[in-house]
């Protein structure tokens, strides 16, 4: 089991214990480590106390959020997509697909991809000549044929150090704090525009689906942008876990609902933490510049 595994864990546990409030020891037992390594792991991995973290998930963690987040759907409107100003350790590009490319699923087109752990579990990372196609999280090796059902007529080529260099870039400020990343992605203009619209979303903030339809100026189209938000196939990039229901709970999340929620608090406890040394600290929810 790694070390996101047993995240994992606890955070299951915490959330199905919670009016229970446990113990450091309890929580510890449960994933089977002493009470010392548990605390040391959660604090390396969290930037903050388990117990800490145990208030985060459970003070209506969502609703306090969506409530934090009110004035951010007027900023974006107001600031445009492609401007809003946000101190953020990289910028991303957004390259969409061209009508060629999206009509014949990547013919010609070659993708190195590659496998590396990340803080929210092994990830599986793709990447073209313009940029990174797919980012997944995974509990084992299994997640490749949904990259290549993405991309059927391309050519795939296991690059490992590739991947290692993405992954660093994305999620560790030493290495990648004021550069930019470009994204290739594949989708429709609304699903494009959706995803532009989630990228306006910064660490800590959330937004319902209706108001990311807004934001992608489709107000009338929310469950097609709810749609288009679970397809987006570059997580954490593209903040598709910071969309939440209107009642200011989780919802779904095609990387699994306990992923999400460890997503959202880890975001929220980076926040408080406030450390450029956090361990994983880097955010990259970013600026937006579309190319077609």
């Amino acid at each position: 089991m790694n070390d996101y595994q047993r995240i994992e864990q606890s955070i299951r546990f915490l959330e199905e214990n919670f009016l229970q409030q446990p113990s450091l020891k309890e929580v510890a037992d449960h994933i089977g480590l002493s009470e010392f390594h548990f605390q040391r792991l959660f604090k390396r991995w969290a930037g903050v106390s388990p117990k800490r973290f145990l208030q985060i998930l459970t003070a209506q963690f969502c609703g306090s959020l969506l409530r934090g987040s009110k004035s951010v759907l007027d900023a974006s409107l107001e600031a445009g997509l492609s401007s809003s100003s946000r101190l953020h350790d990289l910028i991303v590009n957004v390259h969409a697909m061209t009508p060629r490319e999206y009509r014949e699923f990547g013919r010609d087109l070659k993708i190195e991809y590659g496998w590396h752990p990340s803080p929210f579990g092994l990830c599986l990372i793709g990447i073209t000549d313009k940029g990174l196609c797919w980012l997944s999280f995974h509990s084992d090796r299994t997640g490749l044929p949904d990259l290549e059902s993405e991309w059927k007529a391309a050519q795939f080529n296991e690059n490992p150090v590739a991947a290692s260099a993405a992954v660093q870039q994305i999620f560790d400020a030493s290495e990648g704090a004021g550069d930019s990343i470009a994204l290739h992605l594949k989708g429709t203009n609304l699903q494009i525009r959706v995803w532009e619209a989630l990228l306006s979303l910064g660490r800590g903030e959330v937004a319902t689906y209706t108001q990311v339809a807004r934001m992608a100026d489709r107000p009338l189209a929310v469950r097609a942008v709810a749609s288009a938000v679970g397809r987006n196939s570059v997580s954490y990039l593209i903040p598709c876990h910071r969309a939440i229901r209107a009642n200011g709970t989780i919802g779904g999340y095609r990387w699994g609902t306990t992923r999400k929620r460890a997503l959202l608090a880890w975001e929220k406890a980076q926040q408080e933490t406030n450390s450029p040394n956090a361990h994983w600290s880097a955010d990259a929810s970013m600026r937006t510049c579309r190319t077609k």
